[in-house]
């Protein structure tokens, strides 16, 4: 790898999940997300992914919430940013799902590749922290898919597991997929693909054939590690508050753009470069859009 072989910086900014109470510097306004995305782009980031909320901190998935956070995002950072919308929820319908895509349309939605036992667990307490199922079936894949086509939105391939990365070359051979694809290996989650090198590289040799980009999506504090794991490797990366609080000696970040500089920081000390916005439209595979008809 090299300075020839740029990384795109991606940040997950807020998540659902978690709150203030666990980390104070989690955005809730739309005025707070473009705070952020300011931050993340002064720190080299170039891609943002977003859940939505409401101003209290409540997840949302309603049209209005995403539309306002995109709103205020672009009007702090302009076109410095390329903007994901989070598909991934629970109990949610597809219906309202593409309804805020086809609203905000982003350039990039994330699609979580398939279904897993989706747990935390604690040494200490030897139990679960929290586990369910989280259940994205071949018919939802499909159908947010061509919402996707249908929108001209890139997407975001999230797997979770090395089956995840399977799945991926029956829908390229339906004609559902156009290469390159964008695959980032979420990592580190209770019930999918446990957190080390070996496995990453693993995912990354699954890919179906074809020159296609991928990332690593770290949960937790090993998030560094895959960080270094993914640049050696020649892929790219992705940090924020939505999968891991704290910096790598411990203390925890004050922002997103803390988190980013580190990962900038980190990019640049294995001899590559943080890529542009330009040069990850073109590594993602974000096509200019046609006008619509």
């Amino acid at each position: 790898m090299s300075l020839e072989d740029p990384a795109v910086i991606c940040c997950a900014i807020s998540g659902a999940i978690a709150n203030r109470e666990q980390c104070p510097a989690i955005p809730y306004t739309p005025e707070e997300y473009a705070a952020e995305a300011r931050r993340i782009v002064d720190e080299g980031g170039v891609h943002i992914h977003i859940h939505a909320r409401r101003p209290d901190g409540t997840p949302s998935y309603e049209v209005e919430d995403f539309v306002a956070i995109r709103d205020a995002i672009v009007a702090e950072v302009g076109d410095a940013a390329i903007i994901n919308f989070s598909t991934g929820t629970i109990g949610v319908p597809v219906a309202k799902r593409v309804a805020y895509l086809e609203a905000g349309r982003p350039q990039v939605a994330a699609l979580n590749m398939g279904s897993l036992n989706y747990a935390k667990y604690s040494r200490k307490r030897k139990d679960f922290v929290f586990k369910f199922v989280f259940a994205n079936p071949f018919e939802e894949i499909v159908e947010l898919l061509e919402a996707m086509r249908r929108l001209q939105i890139k997407p975001e391939h999230e797997c979770f597991d090395l089956g995840h990365v399977g799945s991926l070359a029956p829908l390229l051979d339906m004609g559902l997929l156009e290469a390159p694809l964008h695959a980032d290996f979420v990592m580190g989650v209770v019930g999918g693909v446990p957190a080390t090198a070996l496995n990453l590289a693993a995912m990354a040799r699954n890919l179906p054939n074809g020159r296609h980009h991928w990332g690593v999506i770290g949960i937790g504090r090993e998030q560094w590690m895959l960080v270094a794991a993914a640049l050696t490797l020649g892929g790219s990366v992705r940090v924020g508050l939505e999968d891991n609080f704290y910096l790598p000696d411990g203390v925890m970040a004050r922002s997103n753009g803390e988190l980013v500089s580190k990962a900038r920081q980190m990019c640049e000390d294995a001899g590559r470069r943080p890529a542009t916005v330009a040069e990850a439209r073109e590594l993602l595979g974000i096509r200019v859009r046609e006008p619509a008809a």
